[in-house]
């Protein structure tokens, strides 16, 4: 038993306890599945206990892998030997199933079928053109959320009849249906979804007492890894094959032992079913139960654990327990106060490019609170040149709701985009449906129209019902304003009026379009509300909407999330698990960080303590904390106040950047003119005139070609007709020269005065 020699004296009393339950906490990087695979290894191999007498179960299928394999080193021998089940609680409870689900005569058989999240969809959708529903009008991936929620509380349509947040409203009764519907369809398919293996398998111990005992026998060790996100129908189970009888209440009598393993202050899965007082009421639930805490932290140094023990402290529903560890103090924690947004992005990816230049091998993470503040992040790396990858959602401009918004923007611009036409034209929700759509592609292939012309005819010849004619005839008269506002206004304008006079983001808030969940409405709006921030940004810079539009698409499109990229920009929650040399938390500002539905419900705020928490302690060796004085809100800049999470930390431990930041993030050469910049274009053996136009400098415009004189006449001169392949042909009246490009103005009869840059539109003389 050498390898117990690895352990430190509280994880070693943990394993060699075997004598009841036994609920071990275990702090942030103080080796807690070490704890769990250690502890599988003693009781095979020093207990000399059956294989099959052993249960493990944690979360994912990777983790039951990786702890499979570290106790088969442990024990010296090839994983295929055999081994305890080592799985998740969806496989065991599977397998369970499988053997015995008919008992339950409910008309499954022992062949069922599982669904996953897409048949699970698929199945949803199914339900809702059954009764006669768009899928906007009900979102499938909503309702299969909220199904979700109430299976892990163990509740059935049956349960939910009288049950407001079901009944209250006529769409949550609506969506009461389908969950009945839902649910007759997966019983006569002979099919579980991955809620339902928990919830029949709990169903299914209750029912039959001799089976459940005879599991209990089995079972002699059980261990669960992640204990803190487990959900009720979790303890449940746990409780039918763990919890000792009335009559077993002494050591003698006991027959098995539960080990659970986890941290309640990094329970930050409330929202999905997790339920925290799982860990707090441990030993209501199991009696007698010995606790022991690990509070050693192998991962930080000194100063990011007691920021985090600082924060983490002013939770008062938490067994007490302080990290500690032998590692170095480290450097203090960075501070940056930023005035803007985007100078908290800039100050991020300089600092970041510091660390890198100092040590190539360095991890860094970049987390937030939500998916929407990824884009400022997105754009300064990608500003930078420095490589990243995001994690747990997509890129901001591959969003459904910001290319929704785009394609009105893009349809306003060139209404002979089809592809634009055919996203928005019933997005959201206005009674033009797929018929109206198959009409009109049919009309546009059979006069070889353009669809949009062809919607023209349309309206014009009466071909469509009279009710769909109404809403066709608004839909025109809304992309005519938002092309005016495109030509005239700002950018801001025209983006705010493509996310609010289309009723898109009304429709998110009466959640009749792409979600009715709650959380995820939110999150969408906020996206929204950053989109109108990127446009305000623009205008600043003096970006028409057109060169916004397409910088968009050209970022829509482009490859560059490297999955072996040194940078990770994620959230806090789909950091959990992870350890990074370098950790910046952004966005610390009352309303994002905590967020702003936590304020007035104790709960969340002290689930939002416990992201932070686990945030911090993400950081190996520096941590970085970051705000912004002031972030756009519907496209205008908007006062911040500082997170109170910031309010929690020992003003010791920080060193406040935000003077020096600039001065001191970059040690390199700065370059502050044009002829600066051609001398470093010098120094490294390269030729460059950067004092031509910087479209030229792109290689997008056409350089003159053999020995053309500067003074030759120009070819685009004032007067001259010339060809547009959307405009036809029209006639050059004003030709503007600067030392950048030049910039001519054509009139289209019927289409009015056009600008285009010479040289790069696609213009052709007309003789």
């Amino acid at each position: 038993m050498s390898y117990l020699n690895d352990l430190n004296p509280a994880q070693r009393a943990a394993v060699l306890y075997t004598d009841g339950p036994l609920l071990v906490l275990a702090g942030a990087g103080s080796g807690k599945t070490r704890v769990i695979t250690y502890k599988i290894a003693y009781v095979l191999d020093r207990l000399g206990a059956d294989p099959a007498h052993i249960l493990a179960v944690t979360f994912t299928n990777k983790a039951a892998e990786e702890m499979r394999q570290r106790v088969a080193r442990l024990l010296g021998t090839d994983s295929s030997r055999a081994l305890p089940w080592i799985g998740t609680f969806h496989g065991f409870c599977a397998r369970l199933l499988r053997r015995h689900i008919e008992s339950l005569h409910q008309g499954y058989t022992s062949d069922f079928s599982i669904y996953d999240e897409d048949d699970q969809l698929r199945l949803i959708q199914t339900c809702l053109r059954e009764h006669g529903l768009q899928e906007r009008m009900l979102h499938p991936r909503a309702i299969q959320a909220r199904i979700s929620r109430a299976k892990s509380r163990g509740l059935t349509p049956t349960d939910l009849q009288d049950d407001p947040e079901w009944t209250q409203t006529p769409e949550r009764a609506l969506a009461l249906s389908i969950f009945e519907q839902y649910e007759q369809r997966l019983r006569a398919a002979n099919a579980l979804d991955f809620d339902d293996l928990l919830l029949r398998a709990v169903a299914l111990l209750r029912q039959e007492r001799l089976l459940c005992d005879r599991y209990r026998e089995q079972f002699r060790f059980i261990l669960v890894d992640e204990y803190q996100d487990t959900n009720r129908l979790q303890l449940e189970l746990l409780l039918l094959l763990a919890a000792d009888e009335p009559t077993r209440v002494t050591a003698k009598e006991r027959k098995h032992h539960l080990c659970v393993v986890g941290d309640p202050d990094q329970s930050i899965y409330r929202w999905r079913g997790a339920d925290p007082h799982n860990v707090l009421e441990f030993e209501r639930y199991f009696p007698n139960a010995r606790i022991v805490t690990l509070e050693k932290n192998y991962r930080s140094t000194r100063t990011i654990l007691a920021a985090a023990n600082a924060v983490i402290r002013h939770n008062t529903k938490r067994p007490e327990k302080v990290l500690w560890t032998e590692n170095e103090d480290g450097p203090p924690v960075g501070y940056y106060a930023a005035g803007t947004a985007e100078e908290e992005a800039e100050f991020v990816v300089q600092r970041i490019r510091w660390h890198m230049e100092r040590d190539p091998q360095a991890w860094v993470a970049v987390l937030y609170r939500t998916n929407a503040q990824s884009r400022l992040f997105e754009d300064a790396c990608r500003r930078a040149g420095l490589p990243f990858r995001i994690v747990g959602g997509f890129s901001f401009y591959k969003r459904t709701e910001i290319r929704d918004v785009l394609a009105y923007v893009r349809l306003a611009l060139n209404p002979w985009d089809d592809e634009s036409l055919r996203r928005i034209l019933n997005v959201p929700p206005r009674g033009i449906g797929k018929k109206t759509l198959d009409a009109l592609e049919h009309l546009a292939h059979t006069a070889q129209l353009p669809l949009w012309d062809a919607l023209q005819v349309a309206l014009i010849e009466r071909q469509l019902p009279e009710r769909t004619l109404e809403s066709a005839r608004a839909f025109v008269h809304l992309i005519e304003r938002l092309r005016a506002c495109a030509q005239h206004g700002t950018l801001a304008e025209t983006f705010r009026l493509a996310i609010h006079e289309t009723g898109y983001a009304r429709a998110l808030r009466e959640r009749t379009l792409l979600a009715t969940d709650p959380l995820e409405v939110e999150n969408r709006l906020q996206n929204l509300e950053e989109l109108l921030g990127a446009a305000a940004e623009a205008d600043e810079r003096g970006e028409t909407v057109r060169e916004f539009v397409d910088r968009m698409a050209l970022v829509s499109d482009a490859d560059d999330y490297d999955p072996d990229a040194p940078i990770t920009l994620m959230t806090m929650h789909s950091a959990k698990g992870l350890e990074f040399s370098t950790v910046f938390i952004v966005g610390l500002e009352e309303g994002l960080f905590p967020h702003a539905r936590s304020s007035d419900d104790p709960e969340e705020l002290e689930e939002e303590r416990r992201l932070f928490y686990v945030a911090i302690t993400r950081a190996k060796r520096q941590l970085y904390l970051t705000y912004a004085r002031t972030r756009r809100r519907q496209g205008e800049p908007t006062s911040t106040t500082p997170s109170r999470f910031l309010r929690e930390l020992p003003s010791d431990l920080l060193e406040d950047l935000s003077s020096t930041a600039r001065r001191s993030s970059y040690t390199g050469p700065t370059y502050h003119s044009i002829t600066q910049i051609e001398q470093f274009f010098q120094e490294h053996d390269r030729t460059a005139s950067l004092r031509k136009s910087p479209i030229a400098a792109q290689g997008l415009l056409r350089e003159p070609q053999g020995n053309a004189s500067p003074l030759a006449p120009p070819r685009f001169p004032i007067g001259a007709r010339v060809r547009h392949p959307h405009y036809g042909v029209g006639q050059i009246i004003n030709r503007e020269e600067t030392d950048a490009f030049v910039t001519l103005t054509v009139a289209f009869p019927g289409a009015g005065k056009r600008k285009f840059v010479e040289g790069l539109a696609p213009l052709e003389l007309v003789s």
